[in-house]
């Protein structure tokens, strides 16, 4: 038997035990336009998208391992702005405020085969941080309401040659629940756990524009 034609005369035979009709059921329209389903991460960017303009406040509900050193979240105002939404379908900008620190914002970008995080740290003056654009490529699809962000090797040769060994084996993530929450994260195999959570529920006023970009920059 031709093995190419397996295919064809399966569908044949099951047309033929069900009947013309059964398989004209089966068959879109002709002309129709059948969608398919969205990536995990296309449907990941339009979720956040969706709140474009919008700012939402956040608490860190992770913080591990524990530390005797003060930590700069602490008793500070803690707020996302979904930004940058020009081309929402390709890149989002999330500046992430720490009370009055705008030095942060969450740059998403749709890759070929994925999504890519970056982490732009700035100066008050709007210049870059020494340890700034650092971040990863998604290795897997993930799903729509979460993504991970392995370390990539340049951001590995900007931490060696900045003495940030610890960030070596960083994995970042985000998870969504549209209208609820949204999660940021810092995990490493050692033990570090960071986590932010946002109330996507009750928004809050926006804040000035982080640092190098804007008038207020």
């Amino acid at each position: 038997m031709n093995l190419e034609r397996l295919p064809l005369l399966l569908l044949l035979a099951a047309c033929a035990a069900g009947g013309v009709p059964a398989c004209a059921a089966a068959a879109p329209p002709s002309g129709a336009v059948v969608d398919a389903p969205a990536a995990p991460a296309d449907a990941f960017l339009a979720a956040i998208a969706a709140h474009c303009g919008q700012a939402f406040a956040g608490r860190v509900v992770a913080n591990l391992p524990a530390s005797s050193t003060p930590d700069s979240f602490e008793n500070q105002a803690l707020v996302m702005h979904v930004r940058g939404c020009e081309a929402p379908q390709r890149e989002l900008r999330i500046p992430f405020h720490v009370g009055e620190d705008r030095s942060r914002t969450w740059v998403l970008t749709r890759t070929a085969t994925g999504l890519r995080l970056k982490h732009d740290h700035r100066h008050a003056d709007g210049s870059p941080d020494a340890v700034t654009m650092y971040g990863g490529d998604t290795v897997d699809a993930g799903t729509a309401s979460r993504q991970e962000f392995p370390v990539d090797a340049e951001s590995v040769a900007m931490f060696e040659r900045e003495g940030l060994a610890a960030s070596l084996r960083n994995t970042w993530a985000m998870e969504i629940e549209p209208g609820r929450k949204f999660v940021y994260e810092l995990a490493r195999p050692d033990g570090r756990l960071f986590q932010v959570e946002f109330d996507l529920t009750a928004p809050v006023d926006a804040p000035p524009p982080p640092w190098g970009d804007g008038p207020e920059s």
